[in-house]
């Protein structure tokens, strides 16, 4: 129950940092006060090789990186534009977004969309690698989306379960 109120609050600390800023008038400096550091800073020319990049692919622009994993069932993605103003801000664990990840992409290429995982798991004699992540399937279901690589880090497949299936309550 107490990590259940954690990760609660943490949700609604998010929902207020996010509703304080505008896209288009925040500044990157408005997000690190609210946000703090960020777990990891895409340059544009990181994030060009993604399926559909947007504004993360603007010369100039950067994307910071906000990770709530693994506790957490979000993680955001906030684009700065070469202007310094933010120009999006958007939360990467979604339906939508697995099914971007495709047989063949890069390990590197799904970092970059997805964030950091909450887990990364090999199995040598198999010679593959799943990344795991912890979402919400709308409206409320607790979900693990995971990622297969084989052994040079390309996508194999992928998979989501009810997390109750994998951590069973007592």
């Amino acid at each position: 129950m107490g990590l259940l109120s954690f990760i609660l609050g943490l949700a609604g600390c998010d929902q207020q940092r996010i509703n304080e800023l505008e896209e288009g008038v925040a500044t990157e400096a408005d997000v690190r006060a609210r946000f703090g550091e960020p777990e990891q800073i895409w340059e544009a020319r990181d994030m060009a090789s993604l399926p559909m990049p947007g504004a993360a692919a603007e010369p100039g622009a950067r994307t910071l990186e906000y990770n709530r994993q693994p506790a957490g069932q979000v993680n955001y993605m906030i684009t700065i534009a070469p202007d310094g103003k933010m120009s999006a801000l958007r939360q990467v664990l979604t339906p939508q977004n697995f099914a971007k990840v495709l047989p063949g992409m890069s390990m590197e290429q799904v970092r970059k969309m997805l964030g950091k995982p909450m887990k990364v798991t090999t199995y040598a004699l198999k010679r593959e690698t799943h990344y795991d992540w912890r979402y919400l399937n709308p409206p409320s279901t607790p979900m693990i989306f995971t990622v297969v690589f084989d052994a040079d880090l390309r996508v194999l497949g992928t998979g989501s379960v009810d997390e109750e299936s994998v951590n069973p309550r007592r």
